[in-house]
């Protein structure tokens, strides 16, 4: 994640002029004290001082309060030192001037997450999946209308995921113990799905069969060992 955010940073910060700026305010980038507070925005992303750029940041929004493009880059600055609460305001913001902006529904979505706000982040990777059609958007969706409670809905695109040839060959990381992660493919992580689905539905034959499924694609698959363990107590 931190290379993508440096990635997106750099990209951000050399579109600002192109995109941001020099089309809604042609003539802010003249002023000496934007091309000032630029460099200083620039140099601090070059070395990783995220405190000096989101300071720079906010020095060249009071300049050029109109260009959005600032504010993509302030909302990546909070994401990245993980001020989800801050992250999410900024990107509230953001959608009310620019509802497309995947960046910001991304970020949002994530952010809520992280909240434990599971509703909201709900609404933003919809919003994302109808942007994107993206299967790993579909994937977030699911799984979230699943803790949601929303069992039908997960359930539909649970199957529209795995109707999908490129679930294929997709795979999907989980968090196990001592801080590691285990590689999972995700029609194997789209089972265990469905099983939950039918658990909670009281269909333990269901369920029982799908994390079958899930184990089969996956045999050392811990999620869907643990849950057939719970269902056959």
């Amino acid at each position: 994640m931190k290379n993508f955010i440096f990635t997106a940073l750099i990209v951000l910060s050399s579109a600002l002029f192109t995109n941001g700026i020099a089309q809604n305010l042609p003539k802010v980038q003249d002023s000496l004290d934007f091309q000032r507070q630029m460099m200083i925005y620039q140099s601090a992303v070059r070395y990783s001082d995220f405190d000096v750029a989101k300071g720079a940041l906010y020095n060249l929004i009071s300049i050029a309060p109109g260009a959005l493009s600032l504010y993509d880059s302030l909302a990546l600055l909070y994401f990245e030192s993980k001020r989800f609460a801050s992250t999410a305001l900024l990107c509230k913001d953001i959608l009310q001037f620019s509802p497309t902006n995947s960046l910001a529904n991304e970020l949002s979505a994530i952010s809520y997450e992280n909240l434990g706000l599971k509703d909201r982040a709900l609404q933003n990777y919809e919003s994302l999946y109808l942007q994107r059609n993206d299967i790993f958007t579909l994937y977030k969706v699911a799984f979230l209308q699943y803790d949601l409670e929303r069992y039908k809905e997960s359930k539909t695109n649970a199957d529209i995921i795995l109707s999908n040839k490129e679930a294929e060959e997709l795979k999907i990381f989980f968090n196990i113990e001592n801080n590691q992660q285990q590689e999972i493919p995700m029609k194997a992580a789209i089972f265990n799905l469905k099983g939950l689905i039918a658990q909670a539905d009281q269909n333990k034959e269901g369920a029982e069969k799908f994390y079958r499924q899930a184990l089969l694609l996956s045999p050392e698959f811990n999620l869907p060992k643990n849950n057939l363990k719970e269902l056959n107590k």
